[in-house]
């Protein structure tokens, strides 16, 4: 192990961006547990404002594939850009983050995890930048590329979490001034978005 430096993923309020990756109307038939997704994402962006972290919001071709879906919430203080590539890591969204400073980690989420989401991921590993896909905001038109994306990413070193997991690493500690406003999102419960399933496949 001599030169390697194992990376734990350890997270801070003052080194994380959150990205919420392409949640839009059209895709709201097609995509498996789409209404639970987009409330976990909330629920990410909720605590994000509250803990005042960086946040960019993506959409993929919003002409043909409509605006982000309202329920996600009020993402007018997010920096908000449009893209045609599969990748949120276009110039305009990592100048961004590199203007916001300090930024090590991101967490993740959006649609899809076999597209968009994965190759974000692996374009952020290879600035070296730690990763955090939250598993219950993440989801695709297929269990199964939902299953095996997040299978993908963890093999290529992205870190695999839960939006309740990641909420409370953030907040360290119950002592945290913010910790009893984001205790409130934290305690609505996530609804179910097929993780239990995806592992019984």
């Amino acid at each position: 192990m001599s030169g390697l430096v194992r990376r734990l993923g350890k997270v801070g309020v003052d080194t994380s961006a959150l990205f919420l990756c392409d949640m839009q109307e059209k895709f709201r038939p097609n995509i498996r547990y789409f209404p639970q997704i987009v409330h976990v994402a909330s629920r990410m962006l909720k605590a994000a404002q509250i803990l005042e972290m960086p946040v960019v919001v993506t959409e993929q071709y919003p002409k043909g594939l409509g605006p982000t879906v309202a329920e996600l919430g009020d993402i007018s203080g997010a920096k908000k850009v449009s893209k045609t590539c599969f990748t949120m890591c276009v110039p305009d969204v990592m100048e961004h983050i590199r203007q916001s400073a300090g930024v090590k980690s991101v967490i993740l989420c959006g649609i899809e995890t076999q597209a968009c989401i994965q190759r974000t991921a692996l374009d952020l590993l290879e600035q070296d930048f730690d990763v955090h896909v939250i598993a219950d905001a993440v989801s695709s038109r297929s269990m199964v590329d939902r299953m095996y994306a997040i299978e993908r990413l963890r093999q290529s070193g992205a870190f695999i979490t839960t939006s309740e997991g990641m909420l409370l690493q953030l907040l360290g500690d119950a002592a945290h001034p913010k910790f009893r406003e984001v205790q409130k999102v934290i305690m609505e419960s996530a609804p179910d978005t097929g993780l239990l399933s995806l592992k019984s496949e």
